[in-house]
Protein backbone atom coordinates (compact mmCIF):
# COMPACT_ATOMS: atom_id res chain seq x y z
CA UNK A 1 0.00 0.00 0.00
CA UNK A 2 1.50 3.55 -1.24
CA UNK A 3 1.63 5.95 1.95
CA UNK A 4 1.99 9.69 1.74
CA UNK A 5 5.06 10.10 4.00
CA UNK A 6 4.71 11.88 7.46
CA UNK A 7 4.98 15.38 8.07
CA UNK A 8 3.65 18.84 9.69
CA UNK A 9 1.52 21.48 8.73
CA UNK A 10 4.31 24.96 7.84
CA UNK A 11 4.35 27.00 11.26
CA UNK A 12 6.17 30.45 11.12
CA UNK A 13 6.49 33.61 13.61
CA UNK A 14 4.80 36.92 13.50
CA UNK A 15 6.90 38.67 16.02
CA UNK A 16 5.95 42.16 16.17
CA UNK A 17 4.30 42.18 13.01
CA UNK A 18 7.93 40.40 11.41
CA UNK A 19 7.71 37.47 9.39
CA UNK A 20 10.23 34.83 10.66
CA UNK A 21 11.08 31.09 10.12
CA UNK A 22 11.85 29.37 13.53
CA UNK A 23 15.35 28.71 11.65
CA UNK A 24 16.40 31.87 10.98
CA UNK A 25 17.98 33.71 14.02
CA UNK A 26 17.71 37.34 13.81
CA UNK A 27 13.72 39.14 14.27
CA UNK A 28 12.53 42.85 14.60
CA UNK A 29 9.90 43.02 17.29
CA UNK A 30 7.84 44.98 15.74
CA UNK A 31 6.46 45.99 12.25
CA UNK A 32 4.05 49.15 12.22
CA UNK A 33 2.98 50.21 8.53
CA UNK A 34 5.91 48.58 6.99
CA UNK A 35 7.41 50.20 3.70
CA UNK A 36 6.16 49.19 0.94
CA UNK A 37 9.15 47.28 -0.56
CA UNK A 38 8.63 45.57 3.09
CA UNK A 39 5.24 44.71 2.50
CA UNK A 40 5.76 43.62 -1.30
CA UNK A 41 8.67 41.40 0.53
CA UNK A 42 6.55 39.64 3.06
CA UNK A 43 3.53 39.14 1.26
CA UNK A 44 6.19 37.17 -1.13
CA UNK A 45 7.20 35.20 1.87
CA UNK A 46 3.97 34.23 2.82
CA UNK A 47 2.79 33.02 -0.80
CA UNK A 48 5.90 30.84 -0.92
CA UNK A 49 4.99 29.84 3.07
CA UNK A 50 1.02 28.78 1.44
CA UNK A 51 2.62 26.96 -1.14
CA UNK A 52 4.56 25.04 0.83
CA UNK A 53 1.39 24.22 3.47
CA UNK A 54 -0.54 23.32 0.46
CA UNK A 55 -2.47 25.91 1.22
CA UNK A 56 -2.50 26.68 4.79
CA UNK A 57 0.42 28.30 7.48
CA UNK A 58 -0.03 29.17 10.72
CA UNK A 59 1.62 32.23 12.30
CA UNK A 60 2.30 32.66 16.02
CA UNK A 61 2.18 36.44 17.06
CA UNK A 62 4.38 37.65 19.88
CA UNK A 63 6.34 34.58 20.48
CA UNK A 64 10.69 35.03 20.03
CA UNK A 65 12.11 32.55 17.55
CA UNK A 66 13.29 30.27 20.33
CA UNK A 67 9.78 29.55 21.69
CA UNK A 68 9.82 32.42 24.32
CA UNK A 69 6.46 34.07 24.97
CA UNK A 70 6.76 37.58 24.85
CA UNK A 71 3.65 38.79 23.32
CA UNK A 72 2.70 42.05 22.16
CA UNK A 73 0.80 45.09 23.73
CA UNK A 74 -2.73 45.68 22.83
CA UNK A 75 -1.97 48.27 19.83
CA UNK A 76 0.96 46.27 18.23
CA UNK A 77 -1.37 43.55 18.28
CA UNK A 78 -3.83 45.09 16.24
CA UNK A 79 -1.32 46.60 14.16
CA UNK A 80 0.49 42.78 13.50
CA UNK A 81 -3.29 41.50 12.65
CA UNK A 82 -3.96 44.13 10.23
CA UNK A 83 -0.58 43.63 8.28
CA UNK A 84 -0.99 39.86 8.35
CA UNK A 85 -4.86 40.62 6.70
CA UNK A 86 -3.41 43.07 3.96
CA UNK A 87 -0.43 40.47 2.77
CA UNK A 88 -3.07 37.28 3.22
CA UNK A 89 -5.43 39.52 0.57
CA UNK A 90 -2.43 39.97 -1.26
CA UNK A 91 -1.74 36.47 -2.20
CA UNK A 92 -5.43 35.70 -2.37
CA UNK A 93 -6.05 33.85 1.36
CA UNK A 94 -7.87 34.63 4.40
CA UNK A 95 -6.88 34.64 7.92
CA UNK A 96 -8.69 33.45 11.12
CA UNK A 97 -7.75 33.85 14.50
CA UNK A 98 -7.67 30.48 15.84
CA UNK A 99 -6.80 31.52 20.01
CA UNK A 100 -5.45 34.82 22.07
CA UNK A 101 -4.15 34.96 25.19
CA UNK A 102 -2.34 36.71 27.93
CA UNK A 103 1.10 36.49 28.94
CA UNK A 104 3.35 37.73 31.80
CA UNK A 105 6.84 39.49 30.65
CA UNK A 106 9.44 41.10 32.63
CA UNK A 107 6.75 41.28 35.33
CA UNK A 108 5.26 44.49 33.85
CA UNK A 109 1.73 46.14 34.72
CA UNK A 110 0.42 46.05 30.97
CA UNK A 111 -1.18 43.85 29.36
CA UNK A 112 0.65 41.78 26.57
CA UNK A 113 -0.96 38.62 24.37
CA UNK A 114 0.30 36.27 22.40
CA UNK A 115 -2.30 34.59 19.03
CA UNK A 116 -2.32 32.29 16.95
CA UNK A 117 -2.98 33.03 13.35
CA UNK A 118 -4.32 30.40 10.44
CA UNK A 119 -3.53 31.75 6.92
CA UNK A 120 -5.67 29.67 4.33
CA UNK A 121 -6.23 30.46 0.49
CA UNK A 122 -9.14 31.33 -0.95
CA UNK A 123 -10.40 28.45 -3.20
CA UNK A 124 -9.18 28.21 -7.01
CA UNK A 125 -10.12 26.10 -9.52
CA UNK A 126 -10.94 22.95 -6.97
CA UNK A 127 -7.88 23.16 -6.27
CA UNK A 128 -8.18 22.40 -1.99
CA UNK A 129 -6.57 20.63 -0.01
CA UNK A 130 -7.99 17.32 0.38
CA UNK A 131 -7.81 15.22 3.63
CA UNK A 132 -9.04 11.56 3.41
CA UNK A 133 -10.56 10.31 7.00
CA UNK A 134 -11.39 6.40 7.31
CA UNK A 135 -14.17 6.33 10.67
CA UNK A 136 -13.14 3.04 12.49
CA UNK A 137 -15.18 1.33 15.09
CA UNK A 138 -17.48 -1.68 16.64
CA UNK A 139 -20.73 -1.98 15.20
CA UNK A 140 -23.55 0.17 16.54
CA UNK A 141 -20.46 2.89 18.39
CA UNK A 142 -22.55 5.79 16.11
CA UNK A 143 -19.78 5.88 13.19
CA UNK A 144 -22.66 6.50 10.39
CA UNK A 145 -24.55 8.82 12.78
CA UNK A 146 -21.36 10.88 13.56
CA UNK A 147 -20.86 11.26 9.77
CA UNK A 148 -24.26 12.24 9.18
CA UNK A 149 -24.33 14.75 11.69
CA UNK A 150 -21.04 16.63 10.64
CA UNK A 151 -21.84 16.62 7.04
CA UNK A 152 -25.74 17.73 6.76
CA UNK A 153 -25.56 20.14 9.80
CA UNK A 154 -28.25 18.86 11.98
CA UNK A 155 -28.36 16.88 15.19
CA UNK A 156 -29.74 13.17 15.64
CA UNK A 157 -33.28 12.00 17.24
CA UNK A 158 -31.76 9.45 19.12
CA UNK A 159 -32.92 6.60 16.71
CA UNK A 160 -30.79 7.46 13.78
CA UNK A 161 -32.58 9.73 11.41
CA UNK A 162 -28.98 11.47 10.63
CA UNK A 163 -27.17 7.97 9.20
CA UNK A 164 -29.42 7.26 6.90
CA UNK A 165 -28.27 9.65 4.08
CA UNK A 166 -24.91 7.29 4.31
CA UNK A 167 -26.36 3.99 3.73
CA UNK A 168 -25.71 2.39 0.35
CA UNK A 169 -28.30 -0.32 0.89
CA UNK A 170 -32.07 -1.78 2.08
CA UNK A 171 -30.56 -4.23 4.71
CA UNK A 172 -28.55 -1.27 5.88
CA UNK A 173 -31.54 0.90 6.19
CA UNK A 174 -33.24 -2.08 8.01
CA UNK A 175 -30.74 -2.94 10.55
CA UNK A 176 -28.63 0.20 11.00
CA UNK A 177 -25.52 -1.46 10.44
CA UNK A 178 -22.75 -0.37 7.45
CA UNK A 179 -21.87 -2.67 5.39
CA UNK A 180 -19.97 -1.14 2.52
CA UNK A 181 -17.73 1.48 2.15
CA UNK A 182 -19.12 4.60 1.53
CA UNK A 183 -18.14 8.44 0.91
CA UNK A 184 -18.70 11.60 2.81
CA UNK A 185 -17.67 15.31 2.61
CA UNK A 186 -17.03 18.13 4.74
CA UNK A 187 -15.79 21.90 3.25
CA UNK A 188 -14.15 24.65 4.88
CA UNK A 189 -14.05 27.29 3.61
CA UNK A 190 -10.96 29.89 3.52
CA UNK A 191 -12.30 31.48 6.82
CA UNK A 192 -12.17 28.32 8.85
CA UNK A 193 -16.28 28.13 8.50
CA UNK A 194 -17.75 25.10 7.96
CA UNK A 195 -19.49 24.09 4.81
CA UNK A 196 -21.81 20.86 4.42
CA UNK A 197 -25.28 19.75 3.59
CA UNK A 198 -27.16 22.10 5.76
CA UNK A 199 -27.91 25.09 3.53
CA UNK A 200 -29.35 22.67 0.94
CA UNK A 201 -26.25 23.01 -1.41
CA UNK A 202 -25.17 20.07 -3.52
CA UNK A 203 -21.50 18.47 -3.39
CA UNK A 204 -20.16 20.52 -6.69
CA UNK A 205 -21.36 23.56 -4.24
CA UNK A 206 -19.96 22.25 -1.07
CA UNK A 207 -16.37 21.65 -3.58
CA UNK A 208 -16.59 25.31 -5.00
CA UNK A 209 -17.03 27.12 -1.47
CA UNK A 210 -14.59 24.74 0.07
CA UNK A 211 -10.65 25.55 0.53
CA UNK A 212 -10.29 22.39 2.43
CA UNK A 213 -11.64 18.95 2.26
CA UNK A 214 -12.44 16.11 4.60
CA UNK A 215 -13.57 12.99 2.91
CA UNK A 216 -14.71 10.84 5.39
CA UNK A 217 -14.71 6.76 5.08
CA UNK A 218 -16.93 5.20 6.45
CA UNK A 219 -16.31 1.69 6.89
CA UNK A 220 -18.06 -1.57 8.43
CA UNK A 221 -18.01 -2.09 12.26
CA UNK A 222 -19.70 -5.66 12.22
CA UNK A 223 -16.47 -8.96 12.70
CA UNK A 224 -18.04 -10.76 9.50
CA UNK A 225 -17.18 -7.32 7.24
CA UNK A 226 -13.71 -7.07 8.25
CA UNK A 227 -12.06 -8.23 5.04
CA UNK A 228 -14.45 -4.95 3.86
CA UNK A 229 -12.66 -2.83 6.83
CA UNK A 230 -9.15 -3.96 5.73
CA UNK A 231 -9.90 -3.77 1.93
CA UNK A 232 -11.60 0.17 2.88
CA UNK A 233 -8.09 0.43 4.82
CA UNK A 234 -5.27 -0.33 2.32
CA UNK A 235 -6.99 0.62 -0.88
CA UNK A 236 -8.38 4.36 -0.10
CA UNK A 237 -4.99 5.22 1.66
CA UNK A 238 -6.48 7.32 4.62
CA UNK A 239 -4.37 10.07 6.23
CA UNK A 240 -5.83 9.69 9.54
CA UNK A 241 -8.22 7.29 10.86
CA UNK A 242 -11.04 8.33 13.27
CA UNK A 243 -12.07 5.38 16.12
CA UNK A 244 -14.94 6.05 17.28
CA UNK A 245 -16.03 4.37 20.75
CA UNK A 246 -19.34 4.26 22.22
CA UNK A 247 -19.09 5.68 26.04
CA UNK A 248 -21.96 3.06 27.33
CA UNK A 249 -20.43 -0.25 25.76
CA UNK A 250 -16.24 0.79 26.07
CA UNK A 251 -13.97 -1.09 24.07
CA UNK A 252 -16.09 -3.87 22.80
CA UNK A 253 -16.16 -6.26 19.63
CA UNK A 254 -14.05 -5.12 16.89
CA UNK A 255 -12.79 -1.84 18.44
CA UNK A 256 -8.82 -3.49 19.12
CA UNK A 257 -9.22 -5.02 15.96
CA UNK A 258 -9.33 -1.74 14.22
CA UNK A 259 -6.95 0.26 16.44
CA UNK A 260 -4.05 -2.62 15.45
CA UNK A 261 -4.85 -2.21 12.14
CA UNK A 262 -4.56 1.77 11.79
CA UNK A 263 -1.65 0.99 13.71
CA UNK A 264 0.01 -2.06 11.84
CA UNK A 265 -1.09 0.10 8.21
CA UNK A 266 1.09 3.10 9.80
CA UNK A 267 -2.12 5.65 10.12
CA UNK A 268 -2.23 7.96 12.49
CA UNK A 269 -4.78 7.43 14.90
CA UNK A 270 -7.19 9.48 16.75
CA UNK A 271 -10.36 8.85 19.08
CA UNK A 272 -13.87 9.56 19.54
CA UNK A 273 -15.94 9.23 22.53
CA UNK A 274 -20.15 8.81 21.22
CA UNK A 275 -22.94 8.78 22.94
CA UNK A 276 -21.94 10.93 26.10
CA UNK A 277 -25.80 11.81 26.17
CA UNK A 278 -26.42 8.11 27.21
CA UNK A 279 -24.29 7.68 29.87
CA UNK A 280 -23.77 9.18 33.53
CA UNK A 281 -20.42 11.42 33.55
CA UNK A 282 -18.73 8.33 35.76
CA UNK A 283 -19.23 6.15 33.06
CA UNK A 284 -17.51 8.30 30.38
CA UNK A 285 -14.46 8.44 32.92
CA UNK A 286 -14.33 5.13 33.11
CA UNK A 287 -14.26 4.70 29.07
CA UNK A 288 -11.91 7.84 29.05
CA UNK A 289 -9.56 5.72 31.45
CA UNK A 290 -9.80 2.10 29.63
CA UNK A 291 -8.80 3.82 26.34
CA UNK A 292 -6.13 5.89 27.79
CA UNK A 293 -4.77 2.36 30.03
CA UNK A 294 -4.92 0.52 26.73
CA UNK A 295 -3.03 3.43 24.83
CA UNK A 296 0.16 2.96 26.78
CA UNK A 297 0.33 -0.10 26.83
CA UNK A 298 3.37 -1.34 25.13
CA UNK A 299 2.08 -2.76 22.25
CA UNK A 300 0.69 0.95 21.16
CA UNK A 301 3.04 2.99 22.99
CA UNK A 302 0.65 6.32 22.41
CA UNK A 303 0.09 9.43 24.58
CA UNK A 304 -3.37 10.33 25.08
CA UNK A 305 -4.77 13.42 25.01
CA UNK A 306 -8.03 14.12 26.24
CA UNK A 307 -9.73 17.52 24.16
CA UNK A 308 -11.54 19.28 26.36
CA UNK A 309 -11.95 23.23 24.92
CA UNK A 310 -11.17 24.47 21.54
CA UNK A 311 -7.41 25.69 23.17
CA UNK A 312 -7.22 21.73 23.60
CA UNK A 313 -8.01 21.14 19.88
CA UNK A 314 -5.90 23.34 18.25
CA UNK A 315 -3.11 22.18 20.30
CA UNK A 316 -4.37 18.76 19.40
CA UNK A 317 -3.76 19.56 15.75
CA UNK A 318 -0.68 20.65 15.68
CA UNK A 319 0.59 18.18 17.97
CA UNK A 320 -1.01 14.71 16.37
CA UNK A 321 0.27 16.23 13.05
CA UNK A 322 4.05 16.55 14.44
CA UNK A 323 4.44 13.42 16.13
CA UNK A 324 2.80 9.87 15.49
CA UNK A 325 2.35 8.98 19.40
CA UNK A 326 0.36 11.83 19.91
CA UNK A 327 -3.37 10.36 20.09
CA UNK A 328 -6.42 13.15 20.67
CA UNK A 329 -9.85 11.69 22.46
CA UNK A 330 -13.23 13.52 21.90
CA UNK A 331 -15.87 13.17 24.24
CA UNK A 332 -19.04 14.33 21.75
CA UNK A 333 -22.95 13.30 21.71
CA UNK A 334 -24.09 13.82 18.20
CA UNK A 335 -28.04 14.22 19.53
CA UNK A 336 -27.36 16.86 22.28
CA UNK A 337 -24.31 18.29 19.66
CA UNK A 338 -22.23 18.13 23.43
CA UNK A 339 -18.47 19.29 22.08
CA UNK A 340 -19.18 18.55 18.53
CA UNK A 341 -17.65 21.97 17.70
CA UNK A 342 -14.44 20.70 19.05
CA UNK A 343 -14.27 17.87 16.48
CA UNK A 344 -14.94 20.41 14.10
CA UNK A 345 -11.83 23.23 15.12
CA UNK A 346 -10.15 19.97 15.15
CA UNK A 347 -10.81 18.92 11.34
CA UNK A 348 -10.07 23.05 10.64
CA UNK A 349 -6.72 22.61 11.41
CA UNK A 350 -5.39 19.38 10.74
CA UNK A 351 -2.27 19.93 8.54
CA UNK A 352 -1.58 17.28 5.61
CA UNK A 353 0.85 14.72 5.43
CA UNK A 354 2.79 15.51 2.50
CA UNK A 355 4.11 19.23 1.51
CA UNK A 356 4.58 20.56 -1.44
CA UNK A 357 8.10 19.33 -2.77
CA UNK A 358 6.90 15.60 -1.99
CA UNK A 359 3.96 16.15 -3.84
CA UNK A 360 5.40 17.59 -6.77
CA UNK A 361 7.77 14.50 -7.21
CA UNK A 362 4.97 12.15 -7.07
CA UNK A 363 3.60 14.45 -9.81
CA UNK A 364 6.82 13.70 -11.76
CA UNK A 365 5.80 10.27 -11.76
CA UNK A 366 4.65 7.94 -14.24
CA UNK A 367 0.88 7.71 -14.18
CA UNK A 368 -0.53 4.72 -12.17
CA UNK A 369 -4.57 4.59 -10.75
CA UNK A 370 -5.37 1.84 -9.01
CA UNK A 371 -9.17 0.61 -9.10
CA UNK A 372 -11.01 0.36 -6.62
CA UNK A 373 -15.42 0.69 -7.95
CA UNK A 374 -16.90 -0.17 -11.29
CA UNK A 375 -19.75 1.04 -12.80
CA UNK A 376 -21.96 1.15 -15.34
CA UNK A 377 -23.73 4.50 -15.59
CA UNK A 378 -26.69 5.32 -18.60
CA UNK A 379 -25.05 7.94 -21.22
CA UNK A 380 -21.83 7.39 -19.90
CA UNK A 381 -20.48 3.86 -20.35
CA UNK A 382 -18.28 2.14 -17.96
CA UNK A 383 -16.59 4.26 -15.06
CA UNK A 384 -14.11 3.23 -13.00
CA UNK A 385 -13.46 4.84 -9.16
CA UNK A 386 -9.77 4.76 -7.13
CA UNK A 387 -7.09 6.47 -6.23
CA UNK A 388 -4.28 8.07 -8.48
CA UNK A 389 -0.75 7.14 -6.48
CA UNK A 390 1.30 9.01 -9.23
CA UNK A 391 1.88 10.67 -11.90
CA UNK A 392 -1.05 13.14 -13.41
CA UNK A 393 -3.71 12.49 -15.55
CA UNK A 394 -5.87 14.01 -17.77
CA UNK A 395 -8.99 13.84 -19.71
CA UNK A 396 -8.24 12.17 -23.08
CA UNK A 397 -5.31 10.30 -21.99
CA UNK A 398 -4.35 6.87 -23.37
CA UNK A 399 -3.67 4.55 -20.35
CA UNK A 400 -3.30 0.48 -20.40
CA UNK A 401 -5.49 -1.34 -17.73
CA UNK A 402 -4.72 -4.71 -16.31
CA UNK A 403 -3.75 -7.15 -15.80
CA UNK A 404 -6.39 -9.06 -17.28
CA UNK A 405 -6.69 -13.34 -16.82
CA UNK A 406 -3.94 -14.02 -19.38
CA UNK A 407 -1.59 -11.31 -17.43
CA UNK A 408 -2.11 -8.78 -20.71
CA UNK A 409 -2.66 -5.04 -20.21
CA UNK A 410 -5.12 -3.29 -22.79
CA UNK A 411 -4.83 -0.22 -24.45
CA UNK A 412 -7.86 2.74 -23.07
CA UNK A 413 -8.44 5.93 -23.54
CA UNK A 414 -10.09 8.82 -20.27
CA UNK A 415 -13.41 10.41 -21.23
CA UNK A 416 -13.71 12.60 -18.35
CA UNK A 417 -13.01 13.00 -14.78
CA UNK A 418 -15.02 13.28 -11.91
CA UNK A 419 -13.73 14.08 -8.06
CA UNK A 420 -15.95 14.63 -5.24
CA UNK A 421 -18.86 14.19 -7.62
CA UNK A 422 -18.24 17.64 -9.43
CA UNK A 423 -16.20 17.57 -12.87
CA UNK A 424 -12.88 18.26 -13.25
CA UNK A 425 -9.80 18.22 -16.23
CA UNK A 426 -6.50 17.52 -14.32
CA UNK A 427 -5.93 14.64 -11.21
CA UNK A 428 -2.52 14.75 -9.16
CA UNK A 429 -1.32 12.19 -7.16
CA UNK A 430 -2.60 11.36 -3.81
CA UNK A 431 -6.34 12.15 -5.42
CA UNK A 432 -9.17 10.05 -5.74
CA UNK A 433 -11.77 9.97 -8.41
CA UNK A 434 -13.89 8.53 -10.89
CA UNK A 435 -13.01 8.29 -14.47
CA UNK A 436 -15.75 7.71 -17.48
CA UNK A 437 -14.49 5.15 -20.17
CA UNK A 438 -16.49 5.24 -22.93
CA UNK A 439 -17.73 2.44 -24.23
CA UNK A 440 -14.81 0.23 -22.87
CA UNK A 441 -16.05 -3.37 -21.62
CA UNK A 442 -17.29 -3.75 -18.30
CA UNK A 443 -16.64 -7.46 -18.27
CA UNK A 444 -13.06 -6.98 -18.74
CA UNK A 445 -12.13 -4.95 -15.78
CA UNK A 446 -12.38 -5.74 -12.12
CA UNK A 447 -11.33 -4.69 -8.36
CA UNK A 448 -7.41 -4.55 -8.26
CA UNK A 449 -6.28 -3.48 -11.37
CA UNK A 450 -3.94 -0.68 -11.83
CA UNK A 451 -4.50 1.99 -14.88
CA UNK A 452 -0.57 2.89 -16.05
CA UNK A 453 1.04 4.93 -18.47
CA UNK A 454 1.80 2.69 -21.11
CA UNK A 455 5.62 4.22 -20.74
CA UNK A 456 5.65 1.83 -17.36
CA UNK A 457 5.55 -1.32 -19.24
CA UNK A 458 4.39 -3.50 -16.58
CA UNK A 459 4.84 -6.78 -15.40
CA UNK A 460 2.75 -9.05 -13.30
CA UNK A 461 3.82 -11.53 -10.30
CA UNK A 462 2.49 -15.20 -9.67
CA UNK A 463 4.59 -15.35 -6.56
CA UNK A 464 6.00 -13.36 -3.84
CA UNK A 465 8.11 -13.30 -0.73
CA UNK A 466 6.94 -11.25 2.54
CA UNK A 467 8.12 -11.13 5.66
CA UNK A 468 5.50 -11.16 8.12
CA UNK A 469 4.55 -10.96 12.01
CA UNK A 470 1.59 -12.73 13.34
CA UNK A 471 -0.42 -10.72 15.64
CA UNK A 472 -2.82 -13.56 16.64
CA UNK A 473 -4.12 -16.43 14.88
CA UNK A 474 -6.53 -19.55 16.31
CA UNK A 475 -4.79 -22.21 14.58
CA UNK A 476 -1.14 -23.24 13.13
CA UNK A 477 0.35 -21.33 10.38
CA UNK A 478 1.80 -23.72 8.52
CA UNK A 479 3.09 -24.78 5.04
CA UNK A 480 0.07 -24.84 2.82
CA UNK A 481 -1.88 -22.53 5.13
CA UNK A 482 -4.23 -20.42 2.90
CA UNK A 483 -4.54 -16.88 3.50
CA UNK A 484 -6.21 -13.47 1.84
CA UNK A 485 -3.47 -11.15 1.18
CA UNK A 486 -4.69 -7.42 0.96
CA UNK A 487 -1.76 -5.45 -0.97
CA UNK A 488 -3.27 -1.75 -1.65
CA UNK A 489 -6.39 -2.83 -3.68
CA UNK A 490 -5.32 -5.70 -4.58
CA UNK A 491 -7.23 -8.76 -2.17
CA UNK A 492 -6.26 -12.08 -3.39
CA UNK A 493 -6.35 -15.43 -2.08
CA UNK A 494 -2.70 -17.01 -1.34
CA UNK A 495 -0.76 -19.80 -0.57
CA UNK A 496 1.78 -20.49 2.06
CA UNK A 497 4.28 -22.56 -0.10
CA UNK A 498 7.51 -22.18 2.68
CA UNK A 499 8.40 -20.74 6.26
CA UNK A 500 12.26 -20.25 7.44
CA UNK A 501 12.61 -17.71 10.00
CA UNK A 502 12.69 -18.40 13.96
CA UNK A 503 10.45 -16.88 16.51
CA UNK A 504 10.97 -13.48 17.96
CA UNK A 505 9.72 -10.77 20.77
CA UNK A 506 8.54 -7.35 20.00
CA UNK A 507 9.22 -4.81 23.04
CA UNK A 508 7.36 -7.59 26.15
CA UNK A 509 4.63 -8.91 23.57
CA UNK A 510 5.86 -12.09 22.27
CA UNK A 511 4.58 -12.80 18.75
CA UNK A 512 5.27 -16.85 18.44
CA UNK A 513 5.55 -16.37 14.62
CA UNK A 514 7.13 -13.64 13.32
CA UNK A 515 8.82 -12.34 11.51
CA UNK A 516 8.87 -15.43 8.54
CA UNK A 517 10.10 -15.31 5.51
CA UNK A 518 7.54 -16.80 3.12
CA UNK A 519 7.24 -18.05 -0.56
CA UNK A 520 3.78 -17.33 -0.96
CA UNK A 521 2.25 -18.24 -4.59
CA UNK A 522 -0.81 -16.77 -5.51
CA UNK A 523 -4.00 -19.17 -6.18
Amino acid sequence: MYMLSNTRLTCWTLVGGEVLSRALPSLQLKLVNPTQYRFEHLATQLKWRLQEGRGEAVYQIGVEDNGLLVGLSEGDMRASLKTLRRMAEKVGADITLLREREVDYDLDRNCRKIAEVLVRKVPDDQQFLDLRVAVLGNVDSGKSTLLGVLTQGELDNGRGRARLNLFRHLHEIQTGRTSSISFEILGFNSKGEVVNYSDSRTAEEICESSSKMITFIDLAGHHKYLKTTIFGLTSYCPDFAMLVVSANTGIAGTTREHLGLAMALKVPIFIVVSKVDLCAKGTVERTVRQLEHVLKLPGCNKVPMVVASPDDAVTAAQQFAQSSSITPIFTLSSVSGESLDLLKVFFNILPPLSNSKEQEELMQQLTEFQVDEIYTVPDVGTVVGGTLYSGVCREGERLVVGPTDEGRFLRLKVGSIHRNRSACRVLRAGQAATLALGNFDRSLLRKGMVMVSPKMNPTICWQFEAAIVLLFHAKTFRRGFQVTVHVGNVRQTATVECLHGKPWYIGTIPHPLGPYCLNVPLV
